[in-house]
């Protein structure tokens, strides 16, 4: 039996603007487990942004609990959210959000400068498919690479979770494949709990479990029979 990582329990967020509450979670109950790929699906606006960036500590529930292995996150400062940010989590975004005036190798250093027991930059882009990119900058990168890049820097500080957000947002149906297969090899290679959320269902045939957000709840938990390949995907 797999062990849990996440346990959220009734996790609630709401957002005040003016007069006016926006409740973005609805009481969620949820868990993850240790090296499973999910694949969070729903509109923009269900609460999956929301809830992925809640477990990831870059956001706090306004109530209900959450649970990181024995680390009780619901209840953590703002100081231990980041400590738990820096050892235990990589991100990958829509946008790389990479420093246009330094290299793939560079960029990657940046996250292996603060770790603790970091992957070299170069093995972390190896990893990624990018070993012969190691000194060129963003601007002469495609795409992809681009997102490969951002990737390598998620897993450079061998992150227990990996969140991504819309990883293939940004990509055309090919690029999107190739990145894809980049997340799953990493899944699989280093054991890593992998989160995606997208609104894009084909994605989810590719997960162990597609869970489902529907207006800040989860509606609906399918488990995979079996995984499909990324390259097998009907994009």
């Amino acid at each position: 039996m797999k062990q849990s990582v996440f346990q959220a329990e009734a996790l609630t967020k709401v957002y005040h603007m003016g007069e006016v509450a926006i409740h973005a979670l609805r009481g969620v109950d949820l868990e993850l487990y240790e090296g499973e790929l999910v694949v969070m699906l729903g509109a923009s606006g269900s609460g999956k942004s929301t809830l992925l960036n809640i477990m990831g500590g870059l956001d706090v529930a306004t109530d209900g609990k959450l649970r990181y292995r024995d680390q009780e996150l619901s209840r953590a400062g703002e100081a231990e959210l980041t400590r738990f940010r820096r050892e235990h989590v990589g991100f990958v975004f829509q946008f790389y959000n990479l420093i246009p005036s330094l290299t793939a190798r560079e960029n990657v250093a940046i996250a292996t400068d603060i770790a603790t027991d970091p992957m070299r930059p170069e093995e972390a882009l190896e990893l990624v498919g990018l070993d012969d990119r190691l000194d060129h900058f963003p601007s002469q990168l495609s795409g992809g690479e681009q997102q490969r890049v951002a990737i390598a820097r998620a897993i450079a500080k061998r992150p227990m979770v990996l969140m991504c957000d819309e990883p293939t947002g940004a990509l055309d149906s090919k690029t999107g494949i190739r990145v894809l297969e980049v997340i799953e090899h990493i899944n699989r290679e280093l054991n890593t709990t992998t989160a995606i959320i997208t609104h894009n269902e084909v994605i989810g045939q590719m997960a162990d479990r597609v869970i489902r957000l529907s207006d800040g709840k989860v509606s609906d938990i399918h488990v995979n029979d079996r995984r499909v390949a990324p390259a097998e995907l009907a994009w």
